[in-house]
């Protein structure tokens, strides 16, 4: 079985959150990441000085920010097939509190 290989080749903040993703086969997406800013992750990226860091790795060909947060360009690229689920862990990623190291 052959699974297609997806690659980022273009990243454009079109709004609060929203960036517009292009890829390698043409396929353009428009995505509002508000919804999953919850966790230790991607709950940083609230920020925005360290959302608008976003940019494309040109070894993995996704997007990626300076706290090492990222997201699988097959993901991206199939977006409207993952996006509820994406939300819905979302919210756990939110219920669960940060595990602290020490007092």
């Amino acid at each position: 079985m052959r699974h297609a290989i997806h690659r980022v080749t273009e990243v454009r903040i079109v709004g609060d959150y929203t960036l517009e993703v292009e890829f390698a086969d043409g396929t353009q997406r428009r995505i509002d990441f508000r919804p999953l800013m919850e966790g230790e992750i991607y709950g940083p990226l609230l920020d925005r000085s360290l959302f608008d860091k976003v940019k494309v790795d040109p070894e993995v060909h996704t997007l990626v920010w300076p706290n090492g947060a990222d997201f699988d360009p097959a993901t991206l690229h199939d977006w409207p097939v993952y996006e509820e689920a994406f939300r819905e862990r979302a919210k756990q990623w939110h219920a669960v509190p940060p595990v602290r190291i020490g007092s």
